[in-house]
């Protein structure tokens, strides 16, 4: 039962990047007034808003892909699930960091529940050694 919660959890975390997608190409707002990744730290000066946000879009669709890819390597019994988690949620990580606006305020629209939820990941597979499945 724990690897279907697992599975479904990763599935959803990594859906959660799609809708960081939509936010960040401009497809929909996630909250009003929401302007992630709008003024970004280390890319907004660097790009300008509109790149920025094309490698933002790049970025999410890539997150979600491995928490989908983790997700289903969980549903088919795979070890290699865990590779593809911590892969994911580091750059995820990564992600929220750098496209961050640098202030300490809104950081739950800057991605900062993510990258709480990324960190969990990351120190259950590495630090706790969650397996869940026997390795092969």
């Amino acid at each position: 039962m724990i690897e279907v919660l697992t599975g479904i959890f990763l599935l959803l975390h990594g859906l959660v990047h799609l809708l960081y997608f939509g936010q960040s190409a401009r497809r929909f707002e996630l909250q009003a007034g929401m302007t992630w990744p709008d003024g970004s730290w280390a890319f907004s000066r660097l790009l300008g808003e509109k790149n920025t946000r094309r490698l933002a879009s790049i970025a999410c669709i890539l997150a979600a892909t491995g928490f989908l890819i983790a997700g289903v390597g969980i549903f088919f019994g795979q070890s290699w699930w865990r590779a593809a988690a911590v892969a994911a949620a580091l750059e995820s990580g990564v992600l929220y960091l750098l496209f961050w606006n640098g202030r300490l305020e809104h950081l739950d629209r800057q991605g900062g529940i993510g990258l709480l939820i990324d960190l969990a990941i990351v120190a259950g597979i590495t630090v706790f050694e969650w397996s869940l499945l026997p390795t092969n």
